[in-house]
């Protein structure tokens, strides 16, 4: 896996490259919104997302260029996500890779307003740069982005998920929330890394779409187990917080050595959906086998 740890390692140092040059400078007004948004979105988290961009992108021959910027654009929904998830009146947490929250490093206000623009910035992204040939195609880039971050995607999930503490819900229900709050996001990432390159059949991109449900559920899987079993200092986040909070998790409905089992059958079923592509998906394949092997 070297290769693959040399290849997630320049797709981070671009991606850092990238998200910096597209936010704004500290230095224009307003500075403190603009510090919160740049302290939210650099220096730091694995960038898996946009590494899954761009290995869709890899089977589709997608150009880098669009990709970086398709990636940023997902990128900078996922950090304000984050910020918002980690406000006093969502998950109240106070660790975030490693680093005090948003909340905590400025104030809720700021916090508050550094996600909404960083959510604003990504559709601006999307909608004014030429992303791919074909107009048309674009706008259905736009439209799979918008219903992932909207109440039938990532917050949808998450009013679930806020919706669900100190209840008793069952498995099929813990999926439905996770294919919304985390899935969502991760899917448009391969979706609209595919999109920027040639045209794929439609059975092709079904075979994508389910390669990224595959890794979005296993991804969470994977969270949960290592809520349990990892600590505050690697995660870089509060550890056994779910737990603490009485959240329904994988780990708390199937016990821990089935949700390792289903994270592992996961991977098998990720892996058999994109057989299909031959050697143009191995980095797919190498971020799947990373998702679920990963300790952090």
């Amino acid at each position: 896996m070297s290769d693959f740890q040399d290849w997630s390692r320049q797709v981070a140092m671009d991606m850092e490259r990238t998200l910096s040059d597209l936010l704004p400078s500290p230095n224009t007004q307003p500075q403190r919104l603009h510090a919160a948004m740049r302290y939210s979105s650099l220096g730091g988290g694995k960038r898996v997302r946009p590494m899954l961009a761009f290995a869709a992108g890899l089977v589709t021959d997608a150009d880098p260029a669009r990709l970086k910027l398709v990636s940023a654009a997902v990128e900078f929904v996922h950090a304000y996500s984050l910020i918002h998830d980690d406000l006093p009146c969502m998950d109240n947490d106070i660790l975030r890779r490693g680093r005090p929250t948003c909340h905590i490093e400025f104030d809720e206000a700021t916090a508050l307003l550094a996600g909404d623009a960083l959510q604003a910035l990504a559709f601006e992204i999307v909608s004014t740069h030429k992303l791919t040939d074909s107009a048309e195609i674009q706008l259905q880039m736009i439209q799979h982005f918008t219903k992932a971050c909207g109440s039938h995607g990532m917050a949808g999930g998450q009013a679930i998920d806020l919706a669900s503490v100190n209840k008793t819900i069952t498995l099929p229900e813990l999926e439905y929330m996770h294919i919304l709050k985390t899935g969502a996001l991760i899917r448009a990432s391969v979706q609209l890394g595919a999109l920027c390159g040639r045209a794929l059949q439609a059975n092709e991109m079904q075979h994508l779409d389910r390669y990224a449900k595959c890794v979005g559920l296993a991804f969470q899987v994977v969270d949960d187990i290592l809520d349990c079993e990892s600590n505050t200092e690697k995660l870089g986040k509060t550890s056994g917080k779910d737990q603490d909070a009485n959240k329904p998790t994988y780990v708390s409905l199937m016990g821990l050595a089935p949700a390792k089992r289903f994270a592992d059958e996961l991977l098998t079923d990720a892996h058999a959906a994109v057989e299909s592509f031959g050697e143009k998906a191995n980095r797919l394949r190498q971020l799947a086998e990373f998702i679920v092997r990963r300790e952090s």
